[in-house]
């Protein structure tokens, strides 16, 4: 998620219903509000592509459609893995994913991913409402201090193999289990430990991303917990703005990253603390 694709998790264990007879759900959507979910999924793409958080937009969009939490995630994980898919795929044209150690990223995020998603069937994710709202609002504030952050690379910190399994595994865990914030973290974690700079840092974490995103969307799928409809008319804007973010972030490098990431990590930090704390 970028992944905010993960709010409004209450209900999410009535997924162990859905498991055993595999339903698929339908919710009728209206042609006005299917074109209003296909602009909102380009600019979420666009925003996605630069600084992750897209999922800020969209789930929102799709609880406004009248998806039930299940189906509006899991339709989520779909037209977002596809624009991740898009911004992941230009990222590694320009060499932006040779980072040491990616592979075994993308083996330990994956398994993080699903065993995360494993959990969040069995236990309830209020606990981590409170305290993530803490640690994305630090993250934004460290960004904030400090301008120069990002914008050469530095010198990595740890190993990049300890770096992949461990990052792979809190992160993946992290995405499957509850989900807001993990761009930022990616982001983050890239330029402090393994001192990349922000475009490399986009594409690594934009790699990891579409890990998560494939195996939350897996599960989903097999639960039939998603909008096949919406979620590739979804996609097709997703694509779009993808294409759009990434060429940007190509042209700009981190003079484009650095805001957009601020502002959506500030916009988060809101949304969770309003979740965790105000609409409770």
């Amino acid at each position: 998620m970028d992944n905010a694709s993960s709010s409004g998790l209450s209900g999410f264990g009535d997924l162990n219903a859905s498991a055993r007879g595999r339903h698929r759900c339908r919710v009728p959507v209206s042609l006005p509000v299917l074109v209003g979910l296909f602009l909102t999924a380009a600019v979420a793409g666009f925003v996605d592509a630069i600084a992750g958080g897209g999922g800020l937009i969209t789930v929102p969009a799709l609880f406004w459609a009248g998806l039930p939490p299940q189906l509006a995630i899991g339709t989520n994980k779909l037209q977002s893995s596809c624009g991740t898919a898009l911004a992941t795929w230009t990222y590694a044209r320009a060499g932006l994913l040779r980072a040491p150690g990616l592979r075994l990223g993308v083996v330990a995020t994956l398994a993080g991913a699903v065993a995360g998603a494993v959990v969040l069937t069995r236990v309830s994710p209020d606990l981590l409402r409170r305290i993530v709202p803490v640690l994305v609002g630090s993250v934004a504030l460290f960004t904030w201090l400090k301008p120069g952050l990002g914008r050469e690379r530095r010198p990595a910190r740890v190993g990049a193999a300890v770096f992949a399994v461990v990052a792979g595994l809190l992160l993946g865990f992290y995405d499957g289990f509850f989900g807001p914030g993990t761009g930022a973290f990616w982001m983050i974690a890239c330029v402090l430990l393994i001192g990349c700079d922000m475009p490399e840092a986009a594409g690594y974490t934009k790699a990891m991303n579409l890990t998560s995103n494939l195996a939350g969307l897996s599960v989903l799928l097999w639960h039939g917990q998603v909008s096949l409809g919406v979620g590739l008319t979804m996609a097709v804007g997703q694509l779009i703005g993808a294409r759009a973010g990434s060429g940007l972030v190509l042209r700009r490098g981190a003079a484009v990253i650095r805001p957009v990431f601020l502002t959506v990590v500030s916009a988060l930090t809101l949304k969770l603390v309003w979740d965790a704390y105000v609409a409770r």
